[in-house]
């Protein structure tokens, strides 16, 4: 059968015209008919063609928040973190009134880390404003909260912040208001510095309260300063240190009194010189006064001495209920340095009182006029037992290796 149309002769023409071209070297470009292409194209051949892919979808930033949620201790910064990306903005908001934490953003814009102050318990609203690797903006918000003490223990001081002066013996007190089980970690939280300087170390007598005292009396004229950085302070138990507190300390003159039960004198000493001397009468046999240093803890023109705040009331042998004028606390005992107008004839001679050092009146005012808190009276040969170290200031009734042993570092 023939080709219809001459078909035959064209593509014999063709191929003829391909063989000349070929061998004399020569490349050539062919179209190939419709058909063809389209069946060449399909499938897997297609994309070895170079057809162009599906588009990959961008890469989101990763914002984290360290540490972890509810662990955070409030002294600790909060840590925000940009990953495959960086962040442009960080916004964090106190969650219930909207306060603003401050801080600072790295370099690379990958690290925002907080500087201003965070509370326990609370949560922290944090905004990002995001650019991603393509440099698309976006926005993410997370959430961070502070970790909530079981309680928080606050450091009271002793003598208060605006106590003008104290004396030589004043011990530095720490009180809690919740028991503390890490001693360690509550004293190293605590400091005192003193100018000129002078050694000293804390004494816990109690798992709420801690003295501190040097070797011996402080340095006269010398300035103390406290520091309970207590804040952000595990002290063990689920309890934290509630607040940070600080308060300076002035000491004045060394005035200490000693008070001889054996010769019934006092003898007073202003800086180590014997500037007085007066006739004392203190406890009875029955009621002998303690001995050791007490330091005063108290000043009052006046109070109501009352013998059964110890025992002895109302119509047993040995009641009294009487105001008693000029009174200087040395006990937490019932012991005083005060005015006894009654026993003046007994004053150098016999030991009469219930334990108090009695004055004349005139002596009396002399002494409430010069001493005052935490200044010294030294009480020997009184046929008492020695003042108990819990016995408000008992401090000084330790050695010093004695009391280094109380540190709990």
């Amino acid at each position: 059968m023939g080709w219809p149309n001459g078909r035959a002769r064209q593509w014999t023409s063709l191929g003829l015209g391909l063989a000349v071209l070929v061998g004399l070297g020569l490349g050539v470009a062919v179209a190939t008919h419709p058909s063809v292409a389209d069946a060449q194209t399909t499938g897997g051949d297609r994309l070895a063609s170079g057809a162009t892919p599906t588009t990959t979808a961008a890469v989101q930033p990763v914002v984290s928040v360290s540490p972890a949620d509810g662990t955070l201790n409030p002294t600790q910064p909060i840590v925000v973190k940009v990953d495959r990306g960086t962040a442009r903005a960080v916004t964090v908001k106190n969650d219930s009134d909207g306060t603003r934490v401050t801080g600072t953003l790295d370099g690379a814009g990958t690290t925002w880390t907080s500087t201003g102050e965070l509370e326990y318990g609370t949560t922290y609203d944090v905004g990002v404003d995001t650019l991603d690797a393509h440099g698309t903006p976006g926005h993410q918000d997370v959430t961070v909260s502070t970790l909530d003490p079981k309680a928080q223990a606050y450091p009271s001081f002793i003598p208060p912040p605006g106590q003008a002066t104290v004396g030589v013996g004043q011990p530095i007190v720490v009180q809690f208001n919740h028991p503390v089980k890490d001693r360690a970690a509550a004293q190293k939280a605590l400091s005192v510095t003193s100018n000129p300087p002078q050694p000293g170390s804390w004494y816990w007598l109690s798992s709420t309260e801690v003295h501190y005292r040097p070797p011996t009396y402080w340095t006269a004229n010398s300035t103390i300063t406290l520091k309970a950085d207590m804040f952000g302070v595990d002290l063990g138990g689920g309890t934290f240190g509630e607040t940070n507190r600080t308060e300076t300390i002035h000491v004045h003159d060394a005035w200490v009194a000693k008070a001889d039960g054996a010769s019934e004198q006092m003898q007073i000493f202003d800086n180590g010189t014997l500037v007085k001397t007066m006739p004392i009468s203190l406890g009875s046999p029955g009621h002998p006064s303690h001995v050791g240093p007490h330091v005063i803890s108290d000043k009052q023109p006046s109070i109501i001495m009352d013998s059964c705040t110890y025992g002895v009331c109302q119509g047993q042998p040995g009641y009294y209920k009487e105001q008693v004028n000029l009174d200087e606390r040395i006990s937490d005992d019932g012991e005083f340095v005060h005015s006894a107008p009654w026993s003046v004839g007994s004053q150098g001679g016999q030991n009469v009182s219930h334990g108090c050092v009695n004055l004349s009146p005139a002596n009396a005012q002399w002494f409430f006029d010069h001493f005052g808190i935490g200044d010294v009276v030294e009480i020997t040969n009184s046929g008492g037992p020695q003042l108990p170290l819990s016995d408000t200031y008992g401090d000084w009734e330790l050695t010093w290796a004695q009391w280094q042993k109380g540190s709990a570092l």
